[in-house]
């Protein structure tokens, strides 16, 4: 019998774009569920997400700059503290599991900060460059990235730069030793993060474009959620979830 795994969006609802990321997955293969654990009441997730197979982090606010040292800067950001509290206690719950992650946008500035990192609070303000990261007019702006040599992204995407998407003002800037680059922009900007050492630990990867805005066409787009759930269809096996 085959098996179609059950994924969790830590964040599916609010804007049409939201609804994106689960057209994005399904675009690449049989899904049997995406749950938007932000609709569920709090007393609901945990278990819920103990039935999943693989957690997106999605796009969205900024994350709270008293969750990295830099509280004082906390009016050049949008905040969601509700949102920034139930990701990082979510966060926490699929490390523990194991379970795949994938975080977008947002969702890789929160795995790095979740894990000691610290952000750019905003790229303009903060760093001297020529590229603009931000959205612009309200659509995306582009430009070039690199993968480096030897990482996951770059085995996944199967080539070495490339033209992503891009609308963020805020990026990591100070990696934890747990994680390390995986993609740059031409200005140092860090695009994609992996587990420095990934031996016993679940799958995880942080891209700060939105793979599921992009052209489907694109090696930044398709190729990331078809390996995701490849992930996730590897963990339900290994933990002999709900297979036959």
């Amino acid at each position: 019998m085959e098996y179609y795994p059950k994924i969790a969006l830590s964040k599916g609802s609010g804007s049409p774009k939201y609804g994106m990321y689960e057209s994005w997955l399904r675009s690449v293969g049989n899904v049997a569920e995406v749950i938007d654990l932000w609709s569920l009441p709090a007393a609901q997730r945990t278990a819920v997400l103990n039935e999943c197979d693989g957690i997106v982090f999605t796009g969205g606010p900024d994350i709270s700059p008293d969750k990295h040292e830099q509280a004082e800067r906390a009016d050049e950001c949008v905040i969601d503290t509700l949102r920034d509290d139930v990701e990082f206690s979510v966060f926490e719950q699929v490390r523990e599991l194991k379970m795949p992650v994938l975080g977008i946008c947002r969702g890789l500035q929160l795995i790095n900060v979740a894990l000691g990192g610290r952000l750019y609070i905003d790229i303009p303000t903060d760093i001297q460059s020529d590229t603009e990261h931000r959205s612009m007019n309200n659509e995306d702006s582009t430009h070039e990235v690199e993968t480096a040599a030897g990482s996951m992204i770059k085995k996944i995407c199967r080539t070495a730069s490339g033209k992503i998407n891009s609308a963020h003002h805020q990026a990591a800037s100070v990696l934890p030793q747990s994680l390390r680059v995986a993609a740059i922009a031409s200005d140092g900007v860090i695009e994609a993060v992996e587990w420095s050492e990934p031996m016993g630990k679940g799958f995880l990867l942080g891209v700060q474009w939105h793979p599921e805005r992009m052209d489907f066409n694109s090696p930044f787009s398709l190729p990331i959620a078809r390996h995701f759930l490849f992930e996730a269809e590897s963990y339900a096996a290994l933990y002999a979830k709900r297979l036959p």
